[in-house]
């Protein structure tokens, strides 16, 4: 009985960690990601258009 009891608060304990502490941590880490690839989109295609119109002239 005590082993069920234990399994149990494990279980919820690591389900209390996994979605209040790592899911969020994962979230803003896909949302840095994801800002610095925009970010380096944008220069990539600034440099690109910037880079054809100079050899162009």
């Amino acid at each position: 009985m005590g082993r069920v009891v234990m399994l149990v608060i494990g279980t919820l304990l690591g389900l209390f960690v996994l979605f209040n502490f790592l899911l969020p941590m994962v979230m803003g880490l896909l949302k840095v990601a994801l800002i610095i690839g925009v970010v380096a989109l944008l220069v990539f295609v600034a440099v690109t258009v910037v880079g054809k119109s100079s050899r162009s002239s």
